[in-house]
């Protein structure tokens, strides 16, 4: 078990939102020198909290897209019926986010393309490949309305700051 204290909290919260502060400019932010604050960073990359440093991109400055997620029911149930289904999925550049569900549907997914019909066209492509494809259901996204990244990471740990 990895215990956080506010200044864990603290540099997950700065990261999330500023990955590319200076180590130096972070230290001071949490009221710390920088070889104590460069501990704490390693420390939390080893225990797996901090998984990796990415850009947001913003895709409405690169040109038209269209963003749509994706419930999807498999045709069959069995383990290699899902590793068929992934392996698939895991080619699909478009595909921007995957996640197994439990309950009605087995899938959902997230996808990024250039527009409706560069969309049909993955989907029919996904028919045709015989990935295990039973039902999907499309639902287009008009505008975005949350995406803050972070969770409300005190009520994860909960008291003590402890990692559950």
């Amino acid at each position: 078990m990895t215990r956080l204290d506010n200044r864990d909290l603290e540099i997950l919260r700065i990261l999330s939102r500023e990955g590319r502060i200076t180590k130096a400019e972070l230290a001071g932010r949490i009221n710390l020198s920088p070889t104590p604050c460069w501990e704490r960073l390693k420390r939390l990359e080893k225990a797996g909290i901090i998984e990796g440093y990415r850009a947001e991109i913003g895709l409405k400055a690169l040109g038209p897209h269209v963003m749509v997620f994706v419930s999807v029911e498999l045709e069959g149930h069995r383990a290699e019926d899902f590793r068929r289904f992934e392996t698939a999925i895991d080619a699909q550049p478009e595909v921007t986010g995957c996640w197994a569900l439990g309950g009605g549907f087995d899938y959902l997914l997230q996808v990024v393309t250039r527009d409706i019909d560069s969309y049909q066209r993955l989907i029919d492509r996904m028919l045709d490949a015989r990935i295990g494809l039973a039902r999907y259901y499309s639902y287009v996204v008009t505008k975005p309305v949350k995406s803050s990244g972070l969770p409300p990471l005190e009520m994860l740990l909960g008291e003590g700051g402890q990692k559950k």
